[in-house]
């Protein structure tokens, strides 16, 4: 483990650390206006933000549209069992457990060294409860019995790119087995021009879920730029207005496709199965600058 001081706290500067994990170089960085706050970089790629005094903060954009989506999934406080495939700094699990205490979790996280740096020096509230497991994602959440979840969030990757089998109808048939009866399903997806798998992943949550709903920057969703969009499924309705609504409040304003101009940005792409699937498209080098 190496540590760096960081700049602009002068003496009581706090030190960024660096460190080994099994996907690479991890580099926690702290950030200069907030005293506990810190930002999980693994390669250079920015994976998280937690403020550890203020963990209602979420400062990513597409966390905060997770957190959008967390904020409706229930009545205002009420406890939620969730599963997050994907653990980076366990930002949005120690976002569910700020805003609905009581809350059970599980988070299914392949990086057994990632899992250990951040309990170590972001640890979580000792009233939290949130079980972390060390596996990969798709054996984790065949582990979940069946109907327990309220909310599934899957927000993997690996190198920078979400691992082919996490794309699949046969993976979402796993995520809808765990759901409750019109539980939520939300995913980050990555992907930029000419956005081919963006438009599959939709197609394919298409083929196991009624309900839809895509939030992404307007650039990316005219395939302007490389970004995150966060997918929103359910059997249930969705509340389509209040995400809209949220989502265009951001401070990067965000976009809500659903119904009808969702199908029409799918433009006719396919489900994927296991059969075909691909992991999703690597950043161009210039997207973390």
């Amino acid at each position: 483990m190496a540590r760096g001081r960081s700049s602009g706290r002068g003496q009581a500067a706090v030190e960024a650390v660096t460190e080994q994990v099994d996907g690479g170089t991890a580099r926690l960085v702290p950030d200069r206006d907030r005293s506990r706050a810190w930002t999980l970089l693994i390669d250079d790629a920015p994976q998280s933000h937690v403020d550890l005094d203020d963990p209602s903060r979420l400062s990513f954009e597409y966390q905060r549209r997770f957190g959008h989506v967390v904020d409706l999934a229930a009545p205002p406080g009420k406890p939620l069992r969730a599963v997050h495939l994907g653990g980076g700094a366990l930002t949005l699990a120690r976002y569910v457990a700020a805003t609905r205490p009581r809350s059970t979790q599980q988070v299914v996280e392949r990086d057994g060294a990632l899992v250990q740096l951040v309990r170590r020096e972001l640890p979580l509230d000792p009233r939290a409860r949130i079980r972390v497991r060390t596996a990969d994602a798709r054996e984790g959440l065949a582990k979940v019995p069946d109907g327990w979840a309220d909310l599934v969030v899957a927000d993997v990757f690996g190198g920078a790119r979400t691992p082919a089998h996490l794309t699949s109808t046969e993976f979402l048939d796993g995520v809808r087995r765990a759901l409750t009866s019109g539980g939520i399903y939300t995913a980050n997806l990555a992907d930029g021009p000419p956005l081919a798998h963006l438009r599959g992943q939709i197609a394919t949550a298409a083929a196991r879920f009624a309900e839809l709903a895509l939030i992404a920057d307007p650039a990316v969703l005219r395939g302007k730029r490389f970004g995150n969009a966060v997918l929103v499924a359910s059997d249930a309705p969705l509340p389509l207005a209040e995400l809209t609504r949220r989502a265009a409040s951001d401070p990067h304003s965000g976009r809500a496709l659903h119904g009808r101009e969702l199908t029409d940005f799918t433009g006719g792409a396919a489900p994927v199965t296991d059969v075909e699937a691909v992991a999703s498209p690597a950043p161009p080098a210039d997207a973390f600058r």
